[in-house]
């Protein structure tokens, strides 16, 4: 690790104003694994030494089920909070996979940024890698690259 993405790392983001912050509840019909170990990645969340507002954010990631995807969006309604205060958190994620920020995609089901990296031309090595995790979960996309189905609601 370098030396700028080490100081990069222990900068603390501001927090944004928020509500009150509660657990991420599945949905009603989210499938159970036995390779995700929710509580495994929750645990490393809570004792990572990152902002509170980071770690809500990684938390949430955690409800979202394996072959399903949700948008920054949605996300961010559920946190409330912003899409960009968001897509932020999810750069800076140092658990993913384990912790799935692959999950989440644009409102448009385009890829997004991965790795705080957005792409030229709509491509790049980071996004390759994204739609990578998410066909080896079972997301299928396509002709034009956009992930297809429901976008996964949080119940709150």
């Amino acid at each position: 690790m370098t030396a700028a993405e080490t100081a990069q790392e222990q900068t603390p983001t501001p927090e944004p104003p928020t509500t009150p912050y509660k657990p991420p509840r599945v949905a009603k019909r989210a499938p159970q694994h036995a390779d995700d170990d929710t509580a495994a990645q929750l645990a490393l969340i809570a004792a990572s030494r990152r902002t509170p507002f980071e770690k809500r954010v990684w938390a949430a990631l955690c409800a979202i089920p394996r072959g399903r995807f949700t948008t920054y969006g949605l996300l961010s309604a559920h946190l409330g909070t912003s899409p960009r205060a968001v897509g932020n958190a999810l750069r800076r994620n140092p658990f993913a996979p384990g912790v799935p920020c692959h999950r989440v995609v644009a409102t448009g089901g385009t890829l997004g940024g991965f790795k705080g990296k957005w792409p030229r031309s709509g491509e790049g090595i980071t996004l390759d890698e994204k739609r990578r995790l998410l066909r080896g979960e079972g997301v299928r996309f396509d002709g034009g690259g956009r992930v297809m189905g429901t976008p996964w609601a949080f119940q709150d």
